[in-house]
């Protein structure tokens, strides 16, 4: 019994570390042995193996607050564009034209090239980062690099060269109409390397709105993905994206390129190591703060000369 019992495990262990791909853990079965999931990624490229990896649990009692990270400026999110969106075999991925820059928020200026998505199975635990061990549906990304790189390969050469912003989505009890198109369009890319054309799409109505964006998490890491390059500042916003649960599920009649269904699309946390995770000062809060101050000031004045 013992020798059946070690066949089987060699057997199994044989099966998750053959292949040269990488790929998601729910894709590592003995029917799919031609990848590699999350824990031998670095065999892989072995910059999934560093230091400064992402995703990863932010503890909220941890982190340091921060007042030079105040509010952004997003330029062109609010304008309607044309975007390809494709099933690229782990995700969908919506390339974007040029145009749509991020700053402030302690950042230099940056550029967006494209966003995509990950979740989990029937609308459980899907997101990358995870906030005090809680783990959120779904987590968007959109991807930026510096404005004076001309592409993502150069822009993985410097430290800060890519600027990330995540959200996180939670279930709502109604659909939120600003994700119909992209939702719908999810049908025509079911399969890995197909592709459509959105029309009208427009960021800013994917994200929250601006009086939510106050309140986020800036640390140091890496792409989710191989290459795993540690080349990304991360913001890691508070406020969460509704969805349905319809469209939660939505995302998972995707499939792999092996035609399985595409679920639980994220890398597990890594270790924070020697990082520091700061938290947003709030523009709000420091403006009350001013005018109270400033109130103060003036009653006391008001005070002292009667």
């Amino acid at each position: 019994m013992r020798q059946i019992l070690f066949s089987l495990t060699l057997a199994s262990l044989l099966c998750i570390s053959s292949g040269a791909e990488w790929c998601y853990l729910s894709q590592v079965t003995c029917e799919s042995s031609s990848c590699k999931g999350p824990k031998e990624w670095n065999k892989v490229h072995p910059d999934c193996a560093g230091d400064n990896q992402s995703p990863i649990n932010i503890i909220t009692k941890r982190t340091l607050r921060n007042n030079d990270l105040m509010t952004f400026t997003f330029t062109d999110y609010d304008k309607q564009t044309i975007a390809l969106m494709k099933n690229n075999g782990h995700s969908v991925q919506v390339s974007l034209p040029t145009g749509k820059k991020i700053s402030g928020g302690n950042l230099t200026t940056y550029k967006a090239l494209q966003f995509h998505l990950h979740w989990g199975t029937d609308g459980g635990p899907g997101s990358e980062h995870t906030i005090d061990g809680e783990q959120f549906p779904m987590e968007l990304h959109i991807v930026h690099i510096k404005d004076t790189h001309s592409s993502l390969d150069q822009a993985v050469k410097e430290k800060d060269g890519i600027a990330v912003l995540g959200f996180f989505y939670q279930e709502s009890p109604e659909e939120n109409k600003n994700y119909t198109k992209l939702i719908d369009a999810l049908d025509k890319i079911t399969d890995m390397g197909l592709n459509t054309t959105l029309q009208g799409l427009r960021l800013d109505e994917l994200i929250p709105a601006p009086e939510n964006l106050t309140k986020y998490y800036r640390y140091e890491g890496s792409l989710t993905t191989p290459d795993c390059s540690e080349a990304v500042v991360w913001t890691v916003f508070e406020n969460p994206i509704p969805l349905s649960k319809e469209q939660i599920l939505a995302f998972t009649k995707l499939n792999f390129k092996d035609m399985k269904s595409m679920v639980d699309t994220f890398r597990p946390v890594q270790k924070l190591n020697n990082r520091i995770v700061y938290r947003s000062g709030s523009n709000v809060v420091v403006a009350s703060m001013a005018l109270l101050a400033a109130s103060l000031l003036s009653t006391v004045g008001v005070s002292w000369l009667h």
